[in-house]
């Protein structure tokens, strides 16, 4: 068990930073036309990627070790794979398109937000 436990935390910690950072790139490049790179768009979708690798070896250690889950970390790491696809599903809508930098940002942040939560929920505090 500590070998998947393990990459799902590593996995986990890498949605974290590289949602975060895309998410401030993104933020950025409203700003900031220069910014603006094919790139920030596949380091997008890398970093959104994540979310579906975490939880398939989440639910991978669910079921290999029949566990009970808690309810609130499988709340928010599923919560990560529901934003990116809202996300994706308004990336097109004609009221967000010069917006859509901001869209991505302000989604990259949440959903390394919604990371940080999960994560931190089965942490016992002091």
């Amino acid at each position: 068990m500590t070998g998947l436990h393990d990459l799902h935390s590593g996995v986990g910690w890498f949605l974290i930073v590289s949602n975060a950072c895309v998410g401030f790139w993104a933020l950025a490049a409203q700003q900031v036309h220069s910014l603006r790179h094919r790139t920030l768009w596949w380091a997008t979708a890398v970093a959104q990627v994540s979310t579906m690798v975490v939880a398939a070896i989440g639910a991978a250690i669910v079921q290999q070790n029949d566990i009970e889950l808690d309810s609130f970390h499988a709340l928010y790491g599923f919560s990560t794979i529901i934003a990116v696809a809202i996300l994706y599903s308004y990336r097109s809508s004609p009221f967000i398109s010069d917006k859509v930098h901001l869209l991505y940002g302000c989604g990259g942040l949440f959903i390394a937000g919604l990371g940080i939560r999960a994560l931190f929920l089965n942490t016992p505090v002091g």
